[in-house]
């Protein structure tokens, strides 16, 4: 049988659902909701027991900058370096064995190429045989240019496959920034949070994972983290994170558990900040479709730093996970702006320490180098792009990875439906 497509019947009738929708659902009084937000309730905002869960860096404040100019400004920072690590995806193989592997690579704008060449490649294993050992240390190959590891995660019941993913990824990225430290001199941006979210989300699930985050292995990763700040911090080299696909649900879930007397109509905070920063030439309340969209400027916000969620764990008032702090407990508390780019419609996320944004001088400059970047690519910044394409393991690279681990250790890939009906995801 052949693939079936939408009969025309078909398609009138999912254009007359979207226009039931557009009749009944109102959206006309979201933009007013979001500037009382910003209005009244984040100077600061409070959590539920009292406690300013977000707060405003210096003075809170809406910015527009026009898109070419910023582009074409001379940049705060000479060089910049960008971190990223690939994985080929948690696999489960027929004889127990389930693993991931995880590369990380660092990139410089302008280029490095010895720098370009350095790769820390780990795999995270599952195997439900106690009596196998893989731990191993590191081993370096290709001249010392590359190093690799195994690492065996405790035995669970659920989550393998989640788990040696998010350790493969982590201890990667991690420990090839750590190696690579010195080759920064101005800037290193973080494809991605400033702090292992999916790790320091464990602690919140369930007694398994729960569990688990009080083992050895996650606590050193975050550890890494934290020493990867101590570090910048005592060179005086900023350090950021810029998040592509910002998920979190921090401030929504804030104002929805607490008493404020305001009807909080947005999933996350990503869709509240692109209400307030998405701009139009002749705005009458509503935000339907592309038309009116001014793009002739970037807007952002100014600086806030976070305690709410995983962000109360690098608190001033947190445990760290369990991780001893070098340097005063604040200065590791998490600080952020949000950018928005009119012309792919995209909200992104910059992190930072208090330790950099409590400078004025030192957050306008990354505030700045970020937007001018995002201004002149229309999406993230030249040295995590790179990163992202050293680090980026392919669909095809991830088929063959996976068939030399089937082969060499002597068994098959599970196979699922969806892998056949969708094939290699990249």
């Amino acid at each position: 049988m052949g693939d079936v497509t939408l009969d025309p019947v078909h398609v009138d009738s999912i254009a007359d659902l979207a226009a039931y929708l557009a009749r009944n659902v109102d959206d006309t009084d979201h933009g007013d909701v979001a500037a009382r937000v910003w209005a009244d309730f984040l100077d600061p905002l409070y959590g539920p027991e009292g406690r300013a869960v977000l707060e405003p860096v210096g003075e809170k404040r809406l910015r527009t900058v026009d898109a070419e100019d910023i582009a074409l400004a001379d940049a705060p920072f000479e060089t910049t370096h960008g971190l990223d690590s690939g994985t080929i995806n948690p696999t489960t193989f027929k004889n127990g064995l389930v693993v991931d592997l995880a590369q990380a690579a660092m990139a410089a704008a302008p280029s490095d190429l010895d720098l370009h060449r350095c790769r820390s490649i780990v795999a995270a294993t599952h195997v439900n045989d106690s009596t196998v050992a893989l731990e191993e240390p590191w081993r370096t190959v290709d001249e010392g240019h590359c190093r690799w590891r195994v690492l065996r995660i405790p035995r669970v019941n659920r989550y393998a496959e989640g788990i040696v993913h998010a350790l493969a990824l982590y201890l990667a990225e991690s420990s090839h920034a750590l190696e690579h430290a010195d080759a920064v001199s101005d800037l290193l941006v973080l494809d991605g949070p400033l702090y292992p979210v999916e790790l320091l989300n464990w602690r919140d699930r369930d007694a398994e994972l729960q569990a688990l985050a009080e083992e050895l292995q996650p606590r050193s990763i975050v550890e890494n983290y934290i020493r990867l700040v101590e570090s910048f911090v005592e060179r005086d080299i900023p350090l950021c994170g810029f998040v592509k696909n910002p998920a979190s649900k921090r401030i929504v879930g804030t104002l929805r558990e607490g008493d404020h007397g305001i009807d909080v109509p947005w999933t996350d905070d990503t869709a509240l900040f692109t209400r307030l920063l998405e701009r139009r030439t002749d705005d009458d309340g509503s935000r339907r479709g592309p038309e009116n969209r001014r793009t002739d400027e970037l807007s952002f916000t100014s600086w806030f730093v976070s305690r709410g969620g995983v962000d109360a764990t690098v608190a001033a008032d947190g445990d760290a996970y369990g991780v001893k702090r070098q340097l005063d407990p604040e200065l590791y508390e998490t600080c952020f702006f949000s950018v928005y780019e009119p012309r792919s419609d995209v909200l992104y996320r910059v992190e930072t320490p208090y330790a950099f944004a409590r400078e004025a001088d030192t957050r306008e400059a990354i505030a700045r180098q970020i937007v001018g970047e995002v201004a002149a690519r229309r999406g993230p910044p030249e040295a995590v792009a790179k990163a992202d394409g050293l680090a980026r393991i392919s669909a095809s690279e991830k088929s063959a990875l996976r068939q030399r681990f089937a082969e060499t250790l002597d068994t098959d890939e599970v196979r699922r439906y969806d892998d056949i009906r969708w094939g290699e995801v990249e």
